[in-house]
């Protein structure tokens, strides 16, 4: 049967409870009957809205430089393959902080394939199905160059964007260099708790991100704050190395710039950004969506030499629930 074959005068007829205690129920006009347990209902009841909303940040834990230290976030290579525990662990980080570093995997060209078939599915793009990270004569891009990158997210031109991102080290011998990341859940939440007119603007105003080379015109309209419809936040977007041209009514203009400089600020504090050293065979895999990334400069003596590639996070979630139910099993 479909939604449209049910009658517009549905309603429930009779409601009886049996010796199990189960819930009978009776309905008009077709007079079609249902059962449902107390445990059903409760568990129903108990898990709508994580079921409904399990990407939003109210089933994120939020973290900054100090409280994202009491989480263990790096995980050994041969560990993650070996052990089903290890991976549940490193995608457990993933879903509720964004991220998790694997260490000590083999500094070769195309691992970085490996990991992201380790949990989940390769998102190719107009970059390829990987993409290298080291500085280039006339780059078509500022990540392909030695000089230092701010917070970003990435491809937010890209309709959908990809929800994951994994950087893998093939070779780091140069001086600086380090990887940044930021909670940009949490920097929303600083924004609306220090101007919540600020977090509305953000949110209600749809920019346009474009990339464009001789290859591909890629171009999208989206929010740099994006909500469920109880203001939860599920993404947040920030490149300004990617936003197009900001047309926006007179009227909006000066406070639109507000908030937009408002949380500019905000990714800028240190005590916001966890910041390492990317070494030979390490792997960062993070969200997308809501982790935002960033690289010191380094000198152009010595190599450094990583390979990117995106997935979705589809992948990684289901592979998350299958292994949490086998853990439960």
């Amino acid at each position: 049967m479909d939604v449209s074959d049910l009658s517009v005068d549905l309603s429930i007829d009779r409601t009886d409870i049996d010796k199990q205690g189960k819930l009978l129920l009776s309905f008009s006009p077709d007079g079609h009957k249902s059962i449902f347990s107390a445990k059903r209902l409760q568990d129903y009841l108990h898990n709508v809205e994580k079921q409904t909303h399990d990407r939003c940040e109210s089933h994120k834990t939020l973290w900054d430089s100090n409280t994202v230290n009491a989480h263990k976030t790096c995980f050994d290579w041969a560990a993650y393959n070996d052990d089903q525990t290890v991976r549940l662990a490193a995608l457990s980080s993933f879903a509720q902080l964004g991220y998790f570093v694997l260490s000590n995997s083999p500094a070769e060209e195309n691992q970085v394939l490996k990991i992201v078939d380790s949990f989940g599915h390769l998102r190719d793009t107009n970059y390829g199905n990987l993409f290298e990270v080291r500085a280039t004569i006339n780059a078509n891009n500022l990540a392909y160059t030695n000089a230092g990158l701010g917070a970003h997210t990435d491809n937010p031109y890209r309709e959908p964007v990809p929800t994951i991102q994994a950087l893998h080290c093939v070779e780091n011998t140069v001086e600086g260099g380090e990887s940044l990341l930021l909670d940009g859940f949490m920097a929303a939440d600083i924004l609306r708790r220090e101007n919540v007119e600020h977090f509305d603007t953000l949110r209600d105003t749809r920019l346009h991100f474009r990339f464009s080379d001789n290859k591909a015109d890629l171009r999208s309209r989206v929010p740099l704050i994006e909500t469920d419809e109880k203001i939860r936040v599920i993404c947040v977007r920030y490149n300004n190395r990617s936003i197009d041209t900001i047309n926006l009514p007179q009227d909006d203009v000066l406070d639109f710039y507000a908030a937009y400089q408002h949380f500019a600020k905000i990714l800028k504090r240190s005590e916001l950004a966890t910041t390492f050293r990317l070494n030979t065979g390490d792997c960062m895999v993070f969200d997308n969506t809501r982790v935002m990334h960033a690289r010191t400069s380094f000198s152009t003596g010595g190599q450094r030499h990583v390979q990117g590639a995106y997935s979705d996070l589809d992948g990684l979630y289901s592979q998350l629930r299958l292994l949490q139910r086998r853990e439960t099993a």
